[in-house]
């Protein structure tokens, strides 16, 4: 589990990392429905990567 919003943050990068690389394969078997719900999980990792308030005040 991160301790603070600089390791949650990575942790999300990551994810979000490997949602762009299964798009990407998914876009060549024009899979509609995998990509629809790959872009749902993009969205929800997006929110979490950029929400307001930050989690720690500086």
């Amino acid at each position: 589990m991160p301790t603070n919003e600089k390791e949650l943050n990575a942790a999300l990068f990551d994810q979000l990392t490997l949602v762009e690389r299964i798009e990407r394969k998914a876009e060549s078997g024009n899979l509609e429905e995998v990509k629809a719900e790959i872009e749902f999980i993009k969205k929800e990792i997006l929110r979490k990567l950029y929400q307001k308030p930050p989690l720690v005040n500086e």
